[in-house]
């Protein structure tokens, strides 16, 4: 909105010409995001206290975390409400690439919504099955698929990272890669979102490694020049990313230990979901393996739980899964776990930046 009413204002006022600068509204986008979610959470959590619309914890899970019970979550209303105003706010409205990623945001987010409604409803850790979460999330992404690959006419290319030019048509295929990226990405949040500030620090450096990588994908001299594949609109999408960093951070505000609210499955259903269709749309797919290592990790471990536990009738390759549930078994504390994540994510961050430098 402020560049559609403001930047045509520069014709006779100049100071009203850095409204046309990606890195002013990235810079102001996510400042915006930050105290939309700081303000509007205290109000959020009083709500959500007088609804008694507290979090439901898991009875196998470790016995310290029988106290969070009744924590007020679902915070991830007020992260999806304070990117989509300040996206408004500050984006491009003309670039369809921001009304495809608001798109997946709320779509996602409405999965997730529905599934912890009907957790706190029933009293029990019985949301949406699996079969239902997974079908709406095929469904949400055969619409994706559509709008970028048909309506929007994108190239169903991939591209790999270390290699300059080692490129791929799939063609129809990228309706299932997308689907993996997308519902991969979306679900390894989910499982991550376990313990007080774990999920939002891992997602907040992802949003950073991709404001960078959606800036240079979107301007055509750095993707020339770094070998990786140019999309027009992409420079948008930086300002997106940077809002949803910005948005995180206030959310961590209070998601710190000891955490006052959680953000629950519409926060990191949403969150993971968008995340990757923007990497879909700058065509940097793998990189989010790289970048979202922790999420990586902590998905693979479930799954490497529960096939090594059909396999050998009733083993177990963990102590408890997702991982970070392991090391807590093991007698880490809550905090150093975290951190430790923390840094770990740092880490994947770094190195998947590298990779523009390593083609």
């Amino acid at each position: 909105m402020f560049y559609h009413l403001l930047y045509p204002l520069s014709e006779w006022i100049s100071v009203f010409n850095v409204f046309k600068y990606i890195t002013f509204r990235m810079i102001y986008g996510s400042i915006t995001a930050f105290l939309i979610v700081y303000f509007l959470m205290p109000y959020f959590i009083n709500y959500i206290k007088r609804k008694q619309f507290g979090q439901i914890v898991r009875e196998e899970g470790p016995v310290h975390h029988q106290v969070k019970k009744g924590t007020p979550t679902m915070g991830g209303v007020v992260i999806i409400l304070g990117v989509t105003v300040s996206v408004l706010l500050w984006c491009n409205l003309t670039n369809p690439f921001i009304w495809l990623a608001l798109f997946m945001l709320l779509g996602f987010g409405f999965i997730g919504f529905l599934d912890d409604y009907l957790k706190i409803k029933r009293g029990k850790n019985l949301g949406l099955r699996a079969r239902e979460k997974l079908a709406l999330q095929l469904f949400l992404v055969v619409i994706f698929y559509y709008l970028l690959f048909h309506v929007l006419d994108f190239p169903s290319t991939i591209n790999l990272p270390f290699f300059k030019k080692l490129v791929f048509d799939i063609g129809i295929l990228y309706l299932v890669f997308s689907g993996l990226v997308i519902i991969g990405s979306s679900n390894g949040v989910n499982l991550t979102d376990g313990l007080d500030g774990l999920a939002i620090v891992p997602f907040c450096v992802v949003a950073g490694v991709y404001t960078v990588l959606a800036y240079v994908a979107g301007h055509a001299k750095f993707a020339q020049y770094l070998f990786i594949p140019y999309v027009p609109w992409a420079g948008e999408l930086a300002i997106f990313c940077a809002i949803l960093g910005g948005a995180g951070l206030g959310f961590l505000w209070y998601n710190s230990h000891p955490a006052e609210i959680f953000m629950g499955d519409v926060g990191s259903l949403s969150l993971g979901g968008v995340m990757g269709a923007i990497a879909v749309m700058i065509k940097q797919e793998f990189l989010l393996v790289l970048a979202g290592g922790v999420f990586v990790i902590e998905a693979l471990s479930v799954i490497l739980q529960v096939g090594y536990f059909k396999m050998t009738g009733g083993k177990r390759l963990f102590k408890m899964a997702p991982l970070h549930h392991h090391f807590e078994l093991k007698g880490w504390k809550e905090n150093k776990v975290v951190v430790r994540f923390w840094i770990i994510s740092v880490i994947c961050g770094l190195l998947a930046l590298s990779t523009l430098k390593i083609r």
